[in-house]
């Protein structure tokens, strides 16, 4: 994914855009560029690396220009370079265009317009669009820019979040989509356009969350907005809810760490309202409780942090509602042909809403003819929007790559599904169900207290730092833990981990262990707590360095422990929630210790809007 941000009003655009691309960055830092419609012309500005390097450089260029467009890039077609970072320009210089998206018939678009005459500066998709925008003019000079954009996206394979600005319209910005996301704001002193609504709600809160196909045409005195044929549409406003402070860390050292410590109130965000008269209610779903009884096999499609997510709610979907639930990888799931029929629930997770391949899965779900549930951390994002129903995670803005409070925020959301299905089904009465809220609730207390003392983790840390390899373990409900207690670890620090249901330690992964080898493992009070001691005793046999999170209380756990990290007693489906925090705060206290940036990881964006 990349960040696009836009502006057209009675200010300098170079600030506003500068400052939209900061608050972007956390969607792409392979590099970043603006362009700015000058008197004398468009002026380009591009450099590879964060955007604070684009800014330095802005600096030596005396730009007043109140029209603009700005990008911040994560490469996807060709390599980080200054060259391939956008705005991307036509041959004559006088269009410029930034993308979020890919082209995927690009190859062919490059090929024939390289046969004639056209001439490409750089290795990416984008610059075709570009090129056929100046085409399209050339065909019929006296077409508006939206319409030589309409023009130029019919050419297009894929998806696109696009903004262009041209000489031959000055103060014009038009933008348009196709599975990606497009933001419009207008305020009192111009119009913005951005990828995420974080760029434009310092001007506005009220946006226009742009549909596929749609188009908008930008000037000071605001937007314009029509559809694939041209026909004038009126928008629907959406107003943002969500602090602005999300976008700043707060005396934080970093974003990670200030969203670790945001989860007891997301925890009890997404709960609020849930429990009405002693039975859960999410009428944001749409379904009758007759119509939930009636689903008999569940699918959970995610990708990531979201996957794991799944994982646990498998565990009580099965356990609550006695329902048959498959977890799957949506770019596996888009690609096989699953067994879905009309009493088939298909449960779509994605922090961003934005995935592609968890969008692809949902349309995929929809044509056979399931219901469609998203869970979702964004108002009004594709996931949302293509879905029969929708719980959002109720976490706000989420800034670091790595998913944290999203990710506690998607645990209780299928929880709470989970208990919806099981109270469909009458499988939980309504005083179980009062029970089960009320602990869940408990959930977010229990995590300010792991919060209010995290020494115990930093020590297990350091025992980590100069490792090179790292393994989780865990069984039943940990097993699922371990899998996102590694993928945190090995996304922020870049040390090597693996995740392993605790049994199956001897069909290969001990073989990895030697003196001083990190083995963590959860080892909360649960059914096979007993079988994960055991397979701890073989790992510590071998001269591993064992760290354990595990329930207050247990001290017999210390003799067979190097390190311990106690967490709060809690009922085992909900043990999740809480094992799942010191995992984060180990991994981001390893990733410190290494130098690494947290907020940042290589190689890696927010969210995966392409293949």
């Amino acid at each position: 994914m990349c960040g696009i941000v836009g502006y057209t009003g009675e200010k300098a655009a170079a600030p506003v855009l500068l400052d939209g691309l900061a608050k972007l960055e956390y969607r792409g830092y392979d590099s970043a560029g603006i362009a700015v419609l000058e008197k004398e012309g468009l002026q380009v500005v591009r450099r590879r690396g964060k955007v604070a390097e684009l800014a330095h450089t802005v600096g030596h260029f005396d730009l007043t220009g109140t029209c603009g467009i700005g990008h911040t890039r994560w490469a996807t077609h060709g390599r980080p370079s200054e060259a391939n970072a956008h705005p991307h320009a036509s041959c004559a210089g006088d269009i410029a265009v930034v993308h979020n998206g890919i082209i995927e018939n690009f190859a062919e678009l490059r090929e024939e317009l390289e046969g004639r005459g056209h001439v490409f500066r750089s290795e990416t998709d984008t610059e075709v669009v570009s090129h056929l925008i100046e085409e399209a003019y050339v065909a019929n000079p006296d077409i508006s820019l939206v319409e030589a954009l309409r023009l130029a996206c019919t050419r297009l394979v894929g998806s696109y979040g696009l903004a262009v600005t041209c000489e031959r319209e000055p103060g014009v910005i038009v933008v348009t989509r196709q599975d990606m996301p497009i933001i419009i704001g207008v305020a009192s002193d111009g119009a913005y356009v951005a990828s995420d609504a974080i760029a434009v709600i310092g001007a506005t809160r009220d946006v226009v969350l742009l549909a596929d196909q749609q188009y908008a045409k930008l000037t000071p005195e605001g937007a314009e907005y029509t559809d694939e044929r041209g026909r004038a549409i009126e928008p629907q406003l959406t107003h943002i809810s969500w602090d602005v402070d999300v976008a700043e860390k707060g005396g934080y050292p970093d974003f990670m760490l200030k969203e670790i410590y945001e989860q007891p109130r997301v925890i009890r965000d997404t709960l609020a309202g849930r429990l009405i008269g002693g039975r859960l209610e999410i009428d944001e779903l749409d379904m009758t409780s007759e119509e939930l009884n009636l689903v008999d096999r569940v699918y959970v499609i995610a990708c990531g942090t979201s996957y794991h997510a799944g994982l646990i709610a498998k565990e009580l979907i099965e356990g609550w509602a006695r329902i048959p639930t498959e977890v799957e990888v949506a770019s596996e799931f888009r690609y096989r042909n699953p067994i879905i029929t009309p009493t088939t629930l298909v449960v779509a997770v994605s922090q961003s809403g934005e995935t592609a391949d968890t969008l692809a899965a949902i349309r995929d779900a929809r044509i056979k003819g399931a219901r469609v549930f998203g869970i979702t951390n964004v108002l009004g994002s594709p996931v949302a929007r293509e879905s029969d129903g929708v719980i959002y995670t109720k976490a706000n803005k989420e800034i670091a790559v790595a998913s944290t409070k999203s990710f506690l925020g998607q645990i209780v959301s299928l929880t709470l599904l989970a208990m919806l299905l099981a109270q469909a089904k009458g499988k939980l009465r309504m005083n179980q169900i009062r029970l089960l809220f009320r602990e869940l609730a408990d959930t977010a207390e229990q995590v300010e207290q792991i919060l209010a003392d995290t020494s115990d983790i930093q020590k297990a840390a350091t025992a980590c730092v100069d490792a090179t390899s790292a393994l989780f373990i865990g069984r039943g409900m940990g097993a699922a833990i371990a899998k996102e207690g590694a993928l945190k670890l090995k996304e922020i620090s870049y040390l090597h981990a693996e995740a392993y249901a605790a049994g199956e330690m001897k069909h290969g992964p001990i073989a990895l262990i030697e003196d001083g080898f990190p083995v963590i493992a959860i080892a909360t009070d649960s059914p096979v707590y007993d079988k994960v001691v055991s397979n701890l005793q073989e790992s510590k046999a071998r001269g591993a360095c064992i760290i354990v999170i595990a329930t207050e209380g247990n001290e017999h756990i210390r003799e067979l422990a190097d390190y311990v990290i106690y967490i709060p007693k809690v009922r085992d489906g909900f043990s999740a929630i809480t094992a799942t925090v010191p995992l984060q705060l180990l991994a981001r206290s390893i990733a410190v210790m290494r130098g690494c940036n947290v907020d940042q990881p290589r190689n890696l964006a927010k969210s995966v809007t392409v293949e």
